[in-house]
């Protein structure tokens, strides 16, 4: 697929790490269905990208996205919004089998902070300022805001911000766990490709199992996670990496 709204790039540094960026910095990164199209198509294309050891997500300029295109949300009616449309992309971000981290300078608000929220790691530049703004619109987030947001800050943090519209800096975000760091903006890339390049170098497989054991953590009950924990490990104790990597590692102990 031609993209005109995102790009997909591998880093040239690391073929493994693929940079994803919002490019309508004319309109804050504005998510409309458009946009919405192509990162589903990236995201189809990424799924089935063994090679891929991680993704950064970003938005060109000076935001990462200001929310939806309210020109299209307000044109919305009910069958639509049941569609779910952004939330069908989130959900297939945060599934998405490679670890994905957003990298955040300027708003990241509404459907932009809910995208932030389906990724792994979110790390943000001093310039950050997310929040869940919706009710002011009349509307709520609904992309996965009401859900993976107090999974993330906890319940009394997500509803002060879901149900007074607040935006928070970038230390709030840190504070409160909304971000795992906080960086200058002119450093947020560095930051984020330095971790990419961390999780890149640890065993694949075991990355996208583990990923897929926490996810668990928030979408079953302990018992059936816990079950899941066990036989993603056992899969594991058979692999040819945890084999050679732990033969190495007793090598060097020697």
């Amino acid at each position: 697929m031609a993209y005109k709204l995102i790009s997909v790039e591998r880093h040239a540094g690391n073929p493994r790490i693929v940079i994803v960026t919002l490019k309508r910095p004319e309109v804050k990164n504005a998510i409309n269905k458009a946009m919405v199209t192509e990162l589903h198509a990236a995201f189809d294309a990424l799924r089935e990208d063994t090679e891929a050891g991680c993704v950064i997500l970003t938005g060109q300029g000076e935001d990462f996205a200001a929310g939806a295109d309210i020109a299209e949300l307000r044109e919305r009616k009910a069958l639509e919004s049941l569609a779910a449309i952004n939330n069908a992309l989130f959900n297939k971000i945060e599934l998405n089998p490679a670890p994905v981290i957003a990298a955040i300078k300027g708003y990241a608000l509404g459907g932009g902070c809910e995208l932030t929220l389906a990724c792994d790691i979110r790390i943000g530049g001093k310039s950050a300022k997310m929040g869940q703004p919706e009710v002011n619109l009349g509307i709520i987030p609904a992309a996965g805001g009401t859900q993976r947001l107090p999974r993330i800050v906890g319940l009394g943090r997500a509803k002060e911000l879901v149900l007074t519209g607040f935006i928070i800096d970038a230390d709030e975000c840190h504070r409160i766990g909304l971000l795992n760091h906080v960086v200058d903006d002119a450093e947020l890339m560095n930051h984020a490709l330095k971790m990419a390049e961390t999780i890149c170098k640890k065993g694949s497989l075991a990355i996208r199992v583990a990923k897929q054991a926490l996810n668990q953590s928030s979408r079953t009950g302990l018992e059936t996670g816990l079950v899941f924990e066990s036989v993603a490990q056992a899969m594991l104790f058979e692999s040819e990496d945890k084999m050679k990597r732990m033969t190495d590692f007793l090598e060097r102990k020697k």
